[in-house]
């Protein structure tokens, strides 16, 4: 592993005040990702953990922010490593012995205040939820935070939001983190429970601190929907809707710029005075919260109680409330566009694994007994009349679109967007999204925020979610025969763009774009150029690709664009199109053969062995062209 770090030794020191020492300093060299590399080569985690059991309670508090910065400026990598590591294990009994004073008077807090408590338990809270969302061995990470018994304490926090809020705001992130695919908690829900999530959904406070609270607390009673008394269903999901609504409402185009301003200008009156500090702001939109301003006291430092600014964020730089709400309030409308896509998903396999299903009239049943109209992307999914009613009523869709269109640096936002757009596009009909008019306004929406520039974005989280609300939404107008202000050329060099990713799920998307645009271009008269274009580029794919996914994907939008017409005959025909898939056949079949259970998934293969039948098929059809 290299030799040993200069903090190592440090670490194990004999003097409680070199331990806390060399915790602070990891704390503050982590937040430079270039330094995390070598922390996790020495074994950073490992030799970090027992602190957290330290006998000394400033020791226990810098090893807590260290590894607590370690998580959220390292990532999935890192985190990965914690749950490896076992950080989980000391994470869990601290919290289990820090919890029994959570229920003390203020007057039994000796030698550590209440309030240096409850910074002390949201940094624990912190680092187990940066622990828990960001790595994949979270069932492991879940199962030992369930056992540990602290559903309670995280309730008991949410309730102190009108005296704490930032401490409240870490329980929140906390529950909606343990509540998501969880069923052995979910075994512990109760009344007590689903009363103190809707008593945050009914408050009333107006800052984006209680906004991001109020969203989060949504998130949790969706995640915790089958626990739900059948009598509080419909109060329970009105107020999460009448959250998720507000939430939308809010226009963060023109409440960043005035909270800027006003960051500006108290900065100035700050200079003035002399008063003015340059902090370094680190990485991550994580609020790492500052004490309640009526309790007064503050973090240990070397062992001792100081009087400091009042903030402990090692993330955000001091004495930025402008920034705080800033984050907060996008941090919110992420957080319920994200809520939204979960309402409209449903429980097939995921986009990522393919977009599962042939566009073939066929409807065989494949190898495994699974049909292929049972995995269609583009089918209807499952929305509930009750939930469908309240997205409705509350104007969600119409909010969610004001987000497509987000200012620069905002992106996160508009992404979560665009991938609600796709799910509402699948899942509600048209009249529910405004009928006709509204469904080409948002293809005027897409338009412009793909074409304006002269190069189509290449960011692949971007692309992913454009192509696949784009995708719906061509399928929707494609059916109700709407004019559409995209044109071939436009939606041919966004596919040409697309296909260059790297995400498969990217490059099925442009494949299906192309598809859908060529079967509509097919019913038209002098379109047969355009025909011959997107038919190149789709055999190009299908030849070249090394993914067999995306192979099948190309066939498929074949199938879609020359299943019909004298144009797209006559396109075949110029783009020599018979003996490009009987040449192609052979190399298909052969790959599904060599390739297929090696790497694809049961579900892919069925669909893979279903275009190969259709591809045997087409041929005959193009054959049958050819003679006539």
């Amino acid at each position: 592993p290299g030799p040993p770090h200069p903090a190592s030794k440090p670490l194990q020191s004999p003097s409680a005040d070199v331990r806390e020492f060399a915790c602070a300093s990891i704390s503050r060299l982590v937040q430079q990702s270039q330094t995390i590399p070598g922390f996790l080569q020495r074994d950073a985690v490992r030799r970090l953990g027992p602190l957290l059991l330290d006998r000394s309670l400033a020791v226990r508090e810098t090893a807590t922010g260290a590894l607590r910065n370690l998580s959220a400026c390292g990532g999935h990598e890192v985190c990965e490593d914690m749950v490896k590591q076992d950080v989980m294990t000391p994470l869990t009994a601290l919290l289990r012995e820090v919890r029994p004073s959570f229920h003390k008077p203020k007057t039994q807090f000796n030698s550590v205040s209440l309030p240096m408590f409850l910074w002390f338990f949201h940094t624990i809270l912190s680092c187990c939820i940066i622990t828990l969302s960001v790595s994949e061995s979270s069932s492991q990470a879940l199962s030992m935070f369930n056992k540990a018994g602290i559903l309670d304490v995280i309730l008991q926090c949410l309730e102190r939001h009108t005296h704490n809020i930032k401490l409240a705001l870490s329980a929140a992130h906390c529950l909606h983190t343990v509540t998501e695919d969880n069923a052995e908690l979910l075994c512990s829900m109760n009344n007590a429970v689903l009363g103190t999530l809707e008593s945050v959904l009914l408050s009333s406070q107006a800052d984006m601190a209680h906004t991001l609270l109020r969203t989060l607390a949504a998130g949790s009673v969706w995640n915790l929907k089958s626990s739900l008394p059948t009598a509080r269903q419909a109060q329970t999901l009105n107020a999460l809707m009448a959250t998720l609504s507000q939430c939308l409402e809010l226009d963060a185009g023109t409440l960043i710029p005035q909270l800027r301003q006003a960051e500006v200008a108290r900065s100035a009156t700050a200079s003035e005075a002399g008063n003015m500090e340059d902090h370094q702001a680190a990485a991550g939109n994580m609020a790492v919260e500052e004490m309640d301003e009526e309790e007064g006291v503050e973090p240990r430092t070397n062992g001792k109680a100081t009087k400091i600014d009042k903030d402990f964020s090692d993330l955000l730089p001091r004495g930025k409330e402008e920034l705080r709400e800033a984050t907060a309030l996008l941090t919110a409308q992420q957080t319920s566009l994200e809520i939204i896509v979960n309402m409209c998903c449903s429980d097939d396999p995921s986009d990522d694994e393919w977009e599962e299903a042939s566009s073939s009239d066929e409807s065989e049943m494949c190898p495994d007994g699974l049909s292929e109209g049972n995995t269609s992307l583009l089918s209807p999914l499952c929305l509930s009349a009750e939930v469908h009613g309240a997205l409705i009523n509350h104007n969600i869709p119409e909010k969610e679109l004001t987000k497509i269109n987000f200012p620069p640096r905002m992106h996160r936002v508009q992404y979560r967007a665009l991938t609600c757009l796709h799910n509402m596009l699948s899942t509600m009909d048209a009249e529910s999204l405004g009928g006709a008019a509204a469904l080409q306004a948002v293809a005027q929406h897409l338009s412009t925020l793909v074409f304006s520039a002269p190069d189509i974005p290449k960011e692949e989280e971007f692309l992913e979610a454009v192509t696949s609300a784009m995708r719906s939404l061509l399928q929707i107008i494609a059916y109700m025969k709407i004019p559409q202000c995209m044109t071939p050329q436009q939606l041919m060099s966004l596919s040409e763009a697309a296909t260059c990713c790297d995400v498969v799920s990217v490059r099925v998307n442009a494949l299906a774009i192309l598809g859908i645009t060529g079967s509509t271009l097919a019913k038209e008269k002098r379109t047969a150029e355009t025909l011959q274009m997107i038919g190149s580029a789709l055999l190009q794919v299908a030849t070249k690709d090394a993914n067999l996914v995306v192979c099948g994907e190309a066939l498929d939008a074949l199938f879609d664009v020359f299943a019909d017409g004298d144009e797209a005959e006559r396109a075949a025909e110029n783009i020599n199109l018979l003996s490009a898939l009987k040449a192609l056949q052979p190399v298909f079949k052969a790959k599904i053969r060599k390739e297929g259970k090696g790497k694809y998934s049961p579900e892919q293969l069925c669909v893979l062995d279903n275009i190969k039948v259709n591809l045997r098929r087409f041929i005959g059809y193009l054959e049958t062209v050819v003679k006539k």
